[in-house]
C-alpha cells in the first residue's frame, strides 16, 4: 500500500497536518488558557476585590466582631461569583463565605510556624494589592487570587479582603470552547486531506499517462500522444517524452527511407550489369568496340556502387558515432590537384563548364585525406550532377584567418532558404524542385559530419535559380601539424 505514489503523496500533505495541527490547538488551548483567560479572571477578580475593600472599609465592627465580619462576607459574596474572605491586620482568618473553609486558618498558622506566610499576603498587609495563582496540594487544585488591604482614613491597614477563584471551576466553563477547537482543527484536518487527495491525484494522473506512453513505445506503438498537464516538473517530462516519441517516428521513418533507396540504389546498378553480363555471354564480346562499352559501363556501375558502399559506411559511423580519422600532414595544393582531376573529367563530360582557381603555397593539413576527399567529393558529385548542360562548376580554395577554406560552386537549381538546413539531414531529398532525385540522401550529411570532424564548418549560400556555394573552412590552429 506504501509503494503506491499515490498514498505516499496523500501521507505527504496529510501527515505534517496530523503532526502540526494537534500541536497549534494545544499551543493555542494553553494560550487562551494561561494568557487570555487567566489574565482576564485576574483583572476581573481584582476588580471585584477593590470594590469589596471599599465596602469593607465603611463596615469597621467587621474586624472587631466575628458576626459583622460574616455579615459582610454574606454582603459582598451576594454580588460576586467568587468565594470571599477576611483576614485581620495579622493575617488572621475572620469569615469566609465558604463555611466549610476552615483549613485556611490551619494553613495560616503551618505558615506563620514554618516563617512563611500565604502568597500575596505580605504586600496586602504592607499596603499593596496582589493577585497571583497558587496550587493548593491539599485541594489538589489550582487557585486564583487577589488579596486587596481594607485602609482607614489615617491610612492604617484595617484587614484584607482575599476573593479567589478555583480553576477547575473555570476550565469547566471553558471546555465548550475547547470542543469548539477541536471541532475546528478536526474540520481543518478532513479539509487538508481531501486537499492531500485531490492533489495526489493531480500528481498521479500525469505520471500515469507518462507512463502508459512509455510503455507502449516499448511495444512498438508509435502513434502515442502525450499532454502536457501536471506541475511544471512533469510537463518537461511529458515534453521530453514527446521529444522521445518523435524521435522514434523519425527514425522509423529513416529506416523505411533507408530501404527503399537501398532497393532502389542497388537495383539500377545491378540490372545493368546484368544485362551487360548476359549481353557479353550472348558474344557481345567478339564485338571489340561493343566490349569495351559494356565494360566502361561496367566499370561505371561498380563505381556507383562503390560511392554507395562508401555512403553507407559514413551513415553507419555517423549514427553510431564512432567516426574516426587517419590524420596526417598532406600538402594541400597538391592534394587538391589531385583530388580534382576526375572531377574535372566528370564535370567536362557532361558538358559542364569547369573552373578551378586554387591559391598557390597553401599552407599545409593535418587531416585524413581519403575522409576529407570523400566529403570534397560528395560536394563535388552533387554539384555536377545537378548542375544542368551548359552551366559552369568551380572550386575555390584559399587560406585566411588561420583557416584554410575551400568552396564548390554551380549554376543549377539552388535550394529554397526553408531547406537549407535540412538538406544536411540523413535521407533528406528536396520535394519541391526535385533537387535530389536519385542517391539516398546521405551525401551532404556524411560531408557536413567529416569536416565537423576535422574541426572544420560548412557553410552554405544558395539562391533558387541561381546555383549553390558550399564552403568548407578547416581551422589551422588544430589542423596543421
Amino acid at each position: 500500500m506504501l509503494k503506491a505514489l499515490r498514498t505516499r503523496f496523500i501521507l505527504s500533505h496529510v501527515l505534517p497536518l496530523l503532526v502540526m495541527v494537534p500541536l497549534m490547538g494545544l499551543a493555542l488551548m494553553y494560550v487562551l488558557e494561561r494568557q487570555v483567560l487567566l489574565v482576564s479572571l485576574s483583572s476581573e477578580l481584582q476588580g471585584q476585590a477593590l470594590l469589596a475593600a471599599e465596602i469593607a472599609a465603611r463596615w469597621e465592627d467587621a474586624w472587631t466582631d466575628p458576626g459583622s465580619a460574616r455579615d459582610l462576607v454574606t454582603l459582598i459574596h451576594s454580588r460576586v461569583e467568587a468565594r470571599v474572605m477576611l483576614l485581620d491586620s495579622s493575617g488572621r482568618l475572620l469569615a469566609s463565605s465558604d463555611p466549610t473553609d476552615t483549613e485556611l486558618a490551619s494553613q495560616l498558622s503551618q505558615l506563620a510556624g514554618s516563617g512563611e506566610t500565604l502568597a500575596g499576603l505580605e504586600e496586602a498587609l504592607a499596603g499593596q494589592t496582589s493577585v497571583h495563582a497558587t496550587y493548593s496540594r491539599r485541594a489538589q487544585r489550582e487557585v486564583v487570587d487577589a488579596l486587596v488591604p481594607v485602609v482607614d482614613t489615617e491610612g492604617r491597614v484595617l484587614g484584607i479582603v482575599r476573593l479567589s477563584h478555583q480553576l477547575t471551576t473555570v476550565y469547566e466553563r471553558f471546555a465548550r470552547l475547547r470542543y469548539l477547537i477541536a471541532g475546528i482543527l478536526a474540520a481543518g484536518l478532513l479539509l487538508g486531506a481531501l486537499v492531500g487527495w485531490v492533489l495526489a491525484l493531480d500528481l498521479e494522473r500525469p505520471l500515469r499517462q507518462l507512463t502508459r506512453a512509455v510503455d507502449e513505445l516499448t511495444r512498438g506503438e508509435r502513434s502515442v500522444l502525450v499532454v502536457e498537464r501536471g506541475p511544471t516538473e512533469i510537463q518537461g517530462l511529458a515534453r521530453s517524452v514527446s521529444a522521445l516519441v518523435q524521435q522514434l517516428r523519425d527514425m522509423e521513418q529513416a529506416r523505411r527511407k533507408l530501404l527503399a533507396n537501398l532497393v532502389h540504389e542497388l537495383g539500377r546498378p545491378l540490372g545493368a550489369l546484368s544485362s551487360a553480363i548476359q549481353a557479353l555471354l550472348s558474344g557481345a564480346d567478339r564485338d571489340d568496340a561493343l566490349r569495351r562499352e559494356l565494360l566502361s559501363g561496367i566499370e561505371g556501375e561498380t563505381q556507383r556502387l562503390r560511392r554507395l558502399l562508401d555512403d553507407l559506411a559514413g551513415l553507419h559511423d555517423q549514427v553510431l558515432g564512432t567516426l574516426e580519422l587517419d590524420q596526417r600532414p598532406i600538402a594541400t595544393e597538391q592534394w587538391l590537384v589531385t583530388l580534382l582531376g576526375p572531377w574535372r573529367e566528370a564535370a567536362q563530360a557532361k558538358g559542364l563548364h569547369w573552373q578551378s582557381a586554387i591559391a598557390p603555397d597553401l599552407p599545409a593539413l593535418k587531416a585524413d585525406p581519403d575522409r576529407l576527399g570523400q566529403a570534397l567529393g560528395n560536394l563535388l558529385s552533387n554539384a555536377i550532377k545537378y548542375t544542368p548542360s551548359g552551366g559552369r562548376v568551380s572550386i575555390e580554395a584559399g587560406a585566411k584567418d588561420n583557416e584554410i577554406w575551400i568552396r564548390v560552386k554551380d549554376t543549377g537549381p539552388g535550394i529554397a532558404a526553408d531547406e537549407q538546413e535540412q538538406i544536411f539531414m540523413p535521407f533528406y531529398r528536396s520535394q519541391a524542385d526535385r533537387r535530389f532525385p536519385q542517391g539516398m540522401g546521405l551525401g551532404l550529411s556524411i560531408a557536413r559530419e567529416v569536416i565537423i570532424a576535422h574541426g572544420g564548418r560548412l557553410e552554405l549560400d544558395s539562391t533558387p535559380g541561381l546555383g549553390s556555394h558550399f564552403t568548407t573552412y578547416l581551422p589551422l590552429a588544430s589542423a596543421s601539424g
